[in-house]
């Protein structure tokens, strides 16, 4: 099991604090087009899921191994709402890394009252920095 879930805040804290904590964002290429990804500097975009299909990205870990990430950076993983990226680094603490953790509440946060995300936790609600292209 990864180390633990952790607020969006919390998370840009441990980036901001630990300059060789890494954020990889596990959602998916039309999601980082359309929605935006954090604005911050040691972010890697690996979808855990393929789009369209959403098949679950069998080479996950091997793909964040090679990338020359040390099996005990601290990893912290994001995702639309925190699905995924609990996945992920349940995946990559299986895979031998052993500072793994999931951004609860993910990108975008749970849905309001009108079924839209954006505005009840996440990242973006948190006024966290992000870019959309």
């Amino acid at each position: 099991m990864y180390k633990g879930d952790i607020t969006p805040a919390e998370a840009h804290d441990r980036l901001t604090k630990n300059p060789n904590a890494v954020l990889i964002d596990v959602r998916t290429e039309p999601e980082w087009a359309f929605v935006g990804v954090p604005a911050v500097d040691r972010l890697i975009r690996l979808s855990w899921q393929s789009y369209p299909q959403m098949q679950v990205n069998g080479d996950f870990a091997k793909q964040i191994e090679d990338s020359g990430i040390a099996p005990d950076t601290e990893i912290l993983c994001i995702c639309r709402s925190g699905a995924r990226s609990a996945n992920a680094a349940a995946a990559l603490t299986k895979a031998g890394f052993t500072n793994c953790w999931n951004v609860a509440q993910g990108f975008e946060g749970d849905r309001d009252g009108l079924g839209h995300r954006g505005m009840v936790g996440g990242w973006k609600a948190a006024g966290l920095p992000w870019i959309q292209s």
